[in-house]
């Protein structure tokens, strides 16, 4: 089974997101954990929104922060909180400068949703 971590600065938007599609896409093969450097302790309501658009209940996820997360990953990729991510052991680190969709229109955050997705089944392939 490979372990995936997806961090952002709120864990609230894209790192929820990319944890959805990275269990979505890799069903028993993937154990994949989301957190955030300062997490904002709510999930945003337009995530789950527009992954249940794509099938994928993010409605039971909460906001958690990098403290709660410990071990080893395959893969850690952080989707731009610079400076506030700590070192995470992995064999495979990746930034993915992402825009923050919180505050982006509907086609907008549809759009960083469906990066997202490209990005992460790109990554579980690369695996």
């Amino acid at each position: 089974m490979k372990r995936v971590l997806f961090v952002c600065v709120e864990n609230a938007n894209r790192s929820q997101m990319a944890q959805g599609f990275a269990r979505h896409f890799g069903g028993a093969n993937v154990e994949a954990l989301s957190a955030g450097s300062r997490p904002s302790g709510v999930i945003n309501p337009k995530a789950v929104h527009y992954m249940a658009e794509v099938g994928i209940d993010l409605s039971g996820h909460r906001s958690k922060s990098l403290d709660e997360i410990s071990g080893e990953f395959d893969a850690v990729i952080t989707m731009g909180c610079g400076d506030a991510c700590p070192w995470l052991p992995a064999r495979h680190q990746e930034d993915w400068a992402l825009q923050d969709p919180r505050h982006m229109d509907e086609d907008g955050y549809r759009a960083v949703r469906d990066d997202i997705a490209n990005r992460v089944r790109a990554l579980l392939e690369q695996l």
